[in-house]
């Protein structure tokens, strides 16, 4: 989930062969009880009130002294400060691992490490990867107090997970490297970018990647119900040499391995300023060719080692503090319309955003689990050619 969104290591699966083995490692199993207030138990709690009350579960989860995350890199949509911000307000130490992981291995992580007292409190997913681990039982239900504000379909009916920020679809170019930017998909199969169009990550794990695929499927005469096009779109990027297998990041970047990437606008905009000192000029575009957005969602593992923390976590994150944050990194946030009734949204911050133009729409979970079907099934045919 997601995604996704500026960064030093994308979460599309770089290091896939290396988190497999550390995802299997051993740890010792947590105590048995679960932090308690008032007779309450933090690992059953269905939102801060059900726990006794915000100040109830900050004392629980101060008690609990830490919080482990994973797949959150720093640099992307402004985790780093997200990260510090709740540290400091809390005094939780935050422990995360695997910054580079995907949604996927985030998934893998909880399955495998249940019961141990390394397995991650709290996930950040691509949508799809949400809806999954939710059918699969591995999420708490859990209320923050701003539940009620987040639009009916940006939130799971029981609370499992809900949309934290997102962004759309974008095309990110060197162009210092690039005579001609490109700015719809239709311009990648140009033979001018020969070797230069890369993705985020492999979009049968990652967010983001996931999203470039059903973004060039729209742009290419398909629809949420019909994801075949992107892959097909992709299948003739590659004959025609233009897709490179190179997984963008900033590395990939600077280096001029990877000139073009398809990425969320709020990394690709991150982008731009993070590269300016280094004598980058990073341009952005959404593609009025294939305009997809899309969120991440937060979630709590139902087994989660440190049950308060998890649940203090996400109700820091859906404060007008946390969201704020994630739009200071270009992101989104899920609560920006009700923030703004509010008058408590950054309004510096939101002027900066990539311009787009109309109201996005998102695909449901039955065409998400579809389209995800058929990219699991055909993505390593479409880019063998």
């Amino acid at each position: 989930m997601i995604v996704t969104l500026p960064r030093t290591a994308v979460r599309g699966g770089a290091l896939a062969v290396v988190a497999a083995l550390a995802l299997s490692a051993c740890g010792a199993a947590p105590d048995d009880t679960s932090t308690t207030a008032n007779g309450r138990s933090a690992a059953t709690a269905t939102s801060a009130a059900d726990f006794g009350g915000l100040d109830a579960l900050v004392k629980a989860a101060r008690k609990e002294g830490k919080l482990n995350a994973i797949a959150l890199p720093r640099d992307w949509a402004n985790y780093g400060a997200l990260i510090d911000g709740f540290q400091k307000k809390y005094g939780i130490k935050i422990s995360v691992e695997s910054p580079d992981g995907t949604s996927q291995d985030e998934i893998n992580a909880v399955t495998s490490r249940k019961g141990q007292d390394r397995a991650p409190d709290v996930l950040d997913l691509g949508s799809s990867f949400a809806i999954s681990a939710a059918q699969q039982g591995l999420l708490a239900p859990y209320k923050v107090v701003s539940f009620d504000d987040l639009a009916t379909g940006q939130k799971d009916v029981q609370a499992r997970w809900y949309n934290d920020y997102g962004g759309y679809i974008s095309i990110g170019c060197d162009a210092k490297r690039v005579k001609s930017c490109p700015t719809t998909f239709a311009d990648l199969l140009k033979p001018q970018y020969k070797g230069q169009v890369a993705l985020n990550g492999n979009p049968t794990k990652s967010g983001s990647a996931f999203g470039g695929v059903y973004a060039a499927s729209l742009a290419s005469g398909g629809s949420f119900d019909d994801i075949q096009p992107g892959l097909d779109f992709f299948a003739k990027l590659k004959k025609n040499g233009n897709y490179t297998p190179v997984e963008s990041t900033p590395a990939t970047v600077e280096k001029g391995e990877t000139p073009i990437s398809i990425d969320w606008d709020y990394l690709n905009a991150g982008y731009a300023d993070e590269f300016k000192s280094k004598g980058l000029d990073w341009k952005v575009s959404v593609p009025s060719d294939g305009q997809f957005s899309q969120y991440y969602s937060q979630a709590v593992n139902k087994d989660a080692p440190h049950p308060a923390a998890a649940r203090l976590w996400q109700e820091y994150l859906y404060s007008a503090e946390g969201q704020n944050l994630w739009l200071k990194g270009y992101a989104r946030p899920a609560l920006m319309t009700a923030m703004e009734k509010a008058g408590t949204l950054d309004k510096t911050a939101a002027a900066k955003l990539p311009e787009v133009s109309g109201t996005p729409s998102f695909p449901t979970e039955a065409q998400q689990d579809k389209a995800k079907t058929v990219l699991g099934q055909g993505w390593a045919k479409a880019i063998s050619g």
